[in-house]
């Protein structure tokens, strides 16, 4: 007889939330509670947010009202909150939304067993302090090492910088680099449990190290998960444009494991601008950076992200993002109008743009990344490609997996070479895909 209880997860926000929702199914085993992909019927429900923009926090809220129906069935039901929104409000939130049960910060999944435990027993907990640099072990908890393709292993959690508009450092806390020793073990058992690509993930993974003499520089951690057998594919994400080190960018001209890939957040192309974000690097530093990675991989593929509508934003500052897009040339943009946070320094800035000019601005930026997306993609017809097949495509008939470049690629091919790198001619090209047949 099968005594487990649901467990169902919605994730919301970055590649980071993602990896610690697979953190809390693991942690959450050794409580009997399996993972279901349906919050009706669940014990346990459980919200990962984001608060980076006002929109990512209401969404929370919305659906955080739609779970309420399930609070007042037959069924006893847990609610709870975790990620940066529990971290910012804490007790508030349990004060605003009644009916929940249990709410743990970004610092606190290791103690999520020990809170739901508390839930279970009826009582309402709120965990959001930060740990401090020697609670490492804490923070950053080892996931399943059962296989698959691809997987995500955590390098540096917080951010140190205070852009003016981010409320990363007060969300995660500030910077904490995971022990050397823990991320390639780490690696070493997803290798052996049959994991192909690994993505080291941080808020800025490029200062991984530099608060820790004893480790080593994130480009240094680089080449010796490239070490690493059976590992045939590393990719990272995120990266601040004044922390690329010019090792880092060898690394791309030096470790053919490392994808033609980089994740480069500009968010503004107007120096005036990234001034007041408080970026730390100026529009040609930038460009600087792009032509060196250009240099040392030139079929390297660039994404970034962009902020419109920053409090005082000119039209001439405006043209100057336009313009940037355009000179690096990015195959994908996740651009956003701003959005004031708390405690952030933007919040306290004074704005004259209505919230019309501002989504004008978006919209014309997003239209002309979608042609130029769709260019880049074009161009890749009748090329040769490597792609590590993941798995199966939303089409059935199809296998999916990604090039170098990141480029999601459709192929139709048997499933028994999921988990492997094949190359294939691109037939066609899609605003968001590539179809390819194998060579």
């Amino acid at each position: 007889m099968n005594n487990s209880k649901k467990l169902y997860i919605e994730t919301f926000g970055c590649q980071m939330n993602v990896n610690d929702s697979e953190t809390m199914v693991n942690l959450l085993k050794d409580l009997d509670y399996e993972q279901t992909d349906s919050a009706a019927g669940a014990d346990l429900i459980l919200l990962n947010t984001c608060c980076i923009r006002a929109k990512a926090e209401q969404k929370v809220y919305s659906q955080l009202g739609r779970l309420k129906s399930l609070k007042n069935g037959k069924k006893k039901v847990l609610l709870g909150v975790g990620g940066c929104i529990a971290q910012q409000e804490g007790e508030r939130l349990l004060k605003r939304v009644p009916y929940l049960d249990l709410v743990f910060g970004t610092h606190a999944l290791h103690l999520l067993p020990e809170i739901v435990r508390a839930a279970e027993r009826g009582e309402r907990l709120t965990r959001n302090d930060f740990l401090d640099p020697e609670s490492r072990l804490d923070l950053f908890p080892r996931k399943d090492m059962a296989g698959g393709v691809a997987r995500f292993v955590t390098v540096i959690q917080g951010c140190d910088n205070y852009c003016s508009y981010c409320i990363v450092p007060y969300v995660r806390g500030r910077e904490i680099s995971r022990r050397s020793g823990e991320i390639l073990q780490e690696i070493r058992e997803l290798s052996e449990a049959g994991v192909k690509e690994v993505t080291l993930l941080g808020q800025n993974v490029n200062s991984y190290g530099i608060k820790s003499p004893e480790e080593p520089t994130f480009a240094e951690l680089l080449r010796r998960v490239a070490e690493i057998e059976g590992i045939e594919r590393i990719r990272f994400t995120t990266s601040h444009p004044k922390d690329m080190s010019p090792a880092l960018i060898d690394c791309f001209a030096e470790l053919p494991k490392l994808c033609s890939h980089i994740h480069l957040p500009a968010q503004s192309g107007s120096d005036r601008v990234l001034k007041a974000m408080n970026r730390g690097y100026t529009r040609r530093e930038y460009l600087d950076r792009i032509a060196a990675l250009k240099k040392a991989r030139p079929d390297i593929t660039i994404t970034g992200d962009m902020i419109v509508g920053f409090p005082g934003e000119t039209d001439e500052d405006y043209q100057e993002t336009l313009s940037l897009m355009e000179e690096v040339g990015y195959a994908d943009l996740f651009s956003f109008i701003f959005s004031a946070r708390p405690e952030t320094a933007a919040a306290k800035l004074a704005d004259t743009l209505t919230r019309k000019e501002r989504q004008e601005r978006l919209d014309r930026l997003q239209d002309r990344q979608h042609v130029v997306t769709r260019e880049r993609n074009q161009a890749l017809q009748n090329s040769i490609q490597d792609v590590l097949v993941e798995g199966p495509s939303r089409r059935g008939d199809q296998l999916f997996g990604r090039t170098s470049g990141n480029r999601i690629t459709n192929i139709v091919a048997n499933p028994s070479l999921v988990g492997k790198i094949v190359t294939v001619r691109i037939v066609e090209a899609f605003q968001n895909s590539l179809l390819g047949e194998l060579v």
